[in-house]
């Protein structure tokens, strides 16, 4: 039967369902054909680009059309299709054809329409519990029992707590697919097997039994209004449908997803009917620029075939002149080559060259003369530093030889106080003896002349101890002397980038200003400001009415530290950045270390490597090491 031309004759709304118990009957009947060997066919849509489907495809095919907005007989002619295909060839389709759901087929329908708990839920009653001291009953933990029952492959056991305790029942979740009713079946099954179902609970509730054994069962609608404490969790959590219930509204989320996804497929292929009819218009354009293309590509060979021979001729012409120009540039350059040795020969015999190898006799003689001059200086030189580097070693030796002298008569002076006070006390006690014996007498006046004689030891150390403190006053004051007459002599020795060097002492650093500068100043500007604040802070840094320092006691002293909220710095910090104020601290502290009465800039021997003052023994070292290096240069 040819259902093609009735589509022109459209039924009404009222009709669709009259005519689609026609169209089904003749489906049953066999009168239209579904079914072509291993395939299905939609007798409805003969004129479509796709004949042939599977089950599955025909059945989301008929239901799509059965739900969508076409005419009146194009849907109840789909939505024939589908119940035929549905309750008369299903089981042609075998299992994996079902067209219930994304899943597995649900299993058995029970009896009567029971309704469940949804999601699927088990109860478990009975759990082992325990009274502790303080009242409350405990009991197994839901991940516990959730291992006892994990064949039954549960998501979750959520053991029921009231006000005094575990209550000993729990709630069993299940997933929320046909697999999950599946397995609460099967968990319900199990219990009513060993007779610990719900009859079996509800038995031992009333005849008051006591068995230790767990008691299962799938929970239903009793379940759910029941006053037991799991009747409240199940009616937070859950609510009561029927498995057609659930079957229906998985069939109508197919139904209208398959309905969306026939209408999205229509549109698609509209879509590509389009893209085809561009591609055909393009491919046709393309056919003729390519034809175009040829013949400008054949010209172009032409010409280019053209040019190449006469290119080629004008290559051949070029290469003869340049064979002939090449072996005319070979005998000129053999002529100049003749020619050269020849004025080679003669020029080393002419006046002119005398002449000027006299000047270069005369001229090295000046420079050697010269470097003598250099030498004789720097022999002069040489001899001067190791006569103070010599002079400084002796002062330097005789200054320790004093100090480890004071340090001796320091500890016979501590020594002998302590004779002293012992004599005195030994002294004091023999007194208060009071024995008037001649022993005592005796041991008392020795004792005295001991004292005295330690005293005038001791006079004599003390008066010693102070001509060598004068002395080593006197050689301090000489090394100091040396140490400036090194930094005013070796300014230029001791420069650049030497490990050992001068230093100037509270001098402001003006990379930082100049830094800060171009960030805030145009480029002209920014050296000029530069120079003009870092000469400003220069004299602040002098100016001793501005003392930015409190003194604290630390471990019994009075120390100076900065004082970190002083108005100067921390408005200088806001204007130019922490560079400069980095800057200008550091300069402050170095002037209240080497410094601190005058406030001005002091010269310093500095050791840049450590970043500290350098020593008189560092100097020495360091001028031996140039005067050695230089020696050997020379």
């Amino acid at each position: 039967m040819d259902y093609s031309s009735e589509e022109s004759l459209d039924i009404s709304d009222s009709e669709v369902d009259e005519y689609e118990e026609k169209i089904y009957l003749e489906l049953k009947r066999g009168d239209v054909r579904v079914k072509h060997a291993d395939m299905y066919r939609c007798p409805f849509c003969a004129g479509k680009k796709k004949q042939d489907y599977h089950y599955k495809e025909l059945l989301q095919h008929a239901i799509g059309i059965g739900s969508s907005n076409r005419g009146g007989k194009v849907k109840a002619n789909h939505r024939a299709l589908a119940r035929f295909l549905k309750n008369d060839l299903v089981d042609a389709a075998g299992p994996s054809q079902n067209p219930i759901s994304i899943g597995q087929e649900p299993p058995r329908k029970p009896k009567n329409e029971e309704q469940f708990v949804w999601p699927w839920a088990g109860i478990l009653a009975n759990i082992p519990i325990e009274k502790r001291k303080d009242g409350r009953y405990v009991g197994e933990s839901g991940n516990r029992i959730k291992e006892q029952l994990s064949r039954f492959n549960p998501l979750k056991v959520n053991p029921i707590w009231g006000h005094s305790g575990h209550s000993g029942y729990a709630i069993v979740e299940f997933r929320k697919d046909w697999t999950g009713f599946k397995d609460a079946m099967a968990f319900e099954n199990h219990f009513e097997a060993e007779h610990y179902g719900k009859k079996d609970w509800d038995r031992r509730r009333k005849y008051h039994q006591h068995r230790s054994d767990l008691y299962g069962w799938v929970a239903r609608a009793d379940d759910y209004h029941s006053r037991d404490p799991f009747g409240n969790h199940l009616r937070k959590n859950g609510d009561l449908k029927t498995v057609s219930d659930i079957s229906n509204e998985e069939y109508r989320k197919t139904g209208k997803l398959v309905a969306n996804l026939a209408n999205e497929i229509e549109v698609k292929n509209k879509h590509l009917l389009d893209l085809e009819c561009k591609y055909t218009q393009t491919s046709m354009s393309l056919e003729k620029m390519i034809e175009e293309h040829d013949k400008l590509q054949f010209q172009h060979n032409k010409e280019i075939e053209k040019l190449q021979q006469q290119a080629s001729e004008h290559s051949r012409k070029v290469i003869l002149e340049n064979g002939k120009l090449k072996a005319e540039l070979q005998n000129k350059r053999k002529e100049l080559h003749v020619r050269s040795k020849q004025l080679d020969k003669l020029v080393a015999q002419t006046d002119s060259e005398r002449k000027m190898l006299d000047d270069e006799r005369r001229k090295n003689s000046m420079i050697n003369s010269s470097l003598q001059k250099a030498t004789d200086e720097q022999k002069l030189a040489d001899k001067s530093v190791l006569r103070l580097l010599e002079e400084q070693k002796r002062e330097r030796m005789a200054n320790n030889e004093k100090i480890l002298q004071l340090e001796r008569q320091l500890d016979a002076k501590q020594k002998l106080e302590l004779e002293i006070e012992q004599l005195k006390g030994n002294l004091q006690v023999m007194q208060h003896m009071g024995n008037e014996d001649m022993d005592s007498k005796k041991k008392i006046d020795e004792m005295k002349e001991d004292l005295e004689a330690k005293i005038e030891e001791m006079d004599y150390m003390q008066t010693l101890n102070q001509d060598l403190i004068i002395k080593e006053r006197l050689s301090n004051d000489e090394l100091q002397e040396a140490r400036k007459e090194l930094i005013m002599g070796l300014k230029e020795t001791l420069g650049g980038r030497a490990l050992i060097g001068i230093k100037r002492m509270g001098e402001l650093d003006e990379k930082p200003f100049r830094e800060a500068c171009k960030q805030k100043f145009a480029k002209d500007e920014a050296d000029i400001k530069a120079a003009m604040l870092c000469s400003e802070w220069q004299e602040n840094l002098k100016n001793p009415d501005w003392h930015p320092f409190k003194v604290i006691i630390n471990d019994g002293k009075e120390k100076e530290i900065l004082k970190e909220d002083d108005e100067k710095l921390q408005g200088l910090k806001n204007e130019l950045g922490d560079d400069v104020y980095q800057a200008v601290i550091k300069a402050l502290l170095e002037l209240n270390e080497y410094n601190p009465s005058g406030r001005y800039i002091i010269a310093e021997l500095w050791n840049f490597k450590e970043g500290r003052k350098a020593t008189m023994k560092e100097v020495v070292q360091f001028l031996i090491r140039n005067w050695k290096n230089l020696k050997r240069k020379r």
